[in-house]
């Protein structure tokens, strides 16, 4: 999931052409980018799509944000969009473990409901400084929870931090990258709001990769590529994957835990790494 683009639940014009192009996730909005009059229209839409051929031959992740919690929309969205081809739900303004195991069982009331049978995850938005200390246990209150994803233009503007400080950008992603790492789930980076600005995108996406995000979160088509590149592994780091999953089954056969590969102590943390960069590099070279 090196790029995740974000639709508009409003705009079902866009649903195709967002399904045949190049990002590995798309996260439809019933959120920020949908006004209040449209939600209940937004809903059918992203409803119909997503019982529909088109997102269920789709390889893309289909996410669907929908809105908080406590802002008298949640338990409509999530009834509406947890059909066959969701698989997961992105909650916004995450503040509290109780706040997420309520939205993890909305979901599965959601799956009875619609006669959903595969499971649907959770991604958690955090955009609180507050969300932000308490992430770790945010994504340890219910195994649902995939991933963390930053909110970083919510989580700094009321402290009126610039959300271009590469200091501030910085230290909240570190933060957030532990908090995953605690809790055993993916962590996602950012949107970047200047779409005119690819420079900007891709340091971030860089920064983002180096910590060892999953991907970043893209707002217009134009930044897909620019995400796609910055995460793809290079050849050299796609081969040296391979020699340590070969290694470690033949580790594994004599008994020993840690190993060496290419002069590089391999134990639990790097092997899984690796395993994640062959998926990834197994998955392009299907397409």
């Amino acid at each position: 999931m090196r790029s995740k683009l974000f639709v508009p639940g409003s705009r079902p014009e866009l649903f195709a052409k967002a399904l045949a192009g190049p990002a590995d996730a798309l996260s439809f909005d019933l959120e920020d980018a949908v006004a209040g009059e449209r939600k209940d229209e937004a809903r059918r839409h992203l409803a119909d799509l997503l019982v529909s051929p088109a997102a269920a031959a789709s390889a893309k992740t289909l996410i669907v944000r929908v809105n908080a919690l406590d802002s008298g929309c949640f338990q409509a969205d999530v009834q509406a969009v947890v059909r066959p081809a969701l698989r997961l739900v992105n909650l916004p303004k995450a503040e509290s473990a109780d706040q997420v195991r309520a939205a993890a069982q909305a979901i599965e009331q959601a799956r009875r409901d619609n006669g959903v049978e595969q499971a649907v995850g959770l991604l958690l938005n955090i955009e609180s400084p507050r969300a932000l200390r308490d992430a770790a246990a945010l994504a340890a209150a219910h195994p649902s929870v995939a991933g963390l994803q930053l909110g970083l233009g919510d989580l700094f503007e009321p402290a009126g931090i610039d959300r271009r400080e590469p200091a501030a950008v910085q230290q909240a992603m570190f933060a957030l990258r532990l908090a995953a790492a605690e809790a055993g789930v993916f962590a996602y980076d950012s949107a970047f709001a200047n779409i005119e600005d690819e420079a900007g995108f891709q340091a971030e996406a860089a920064l983002a990769r180096r910590l060892g995000f999953l991907g970043k979160s893209c707002i217009h088509p134009r930044q897909v590529p620019l995400a796609n590149a910055a995460f793809r592994p290079t050849d050299a780091e796609i081969a040296h994957a391979r020699r340590v999953v070969l290694a470690a089954g033949q580790a594994e056969a004599q008994g020993v835990a840690a190993f060496v590969v290419d002069g590089r102590m391999i134990d639990g943390p790097f092997l899984r790494r690796a395993e994640t960069v062959v998926r990834l590099a197994d998955t392009l070279e299907a397409r």
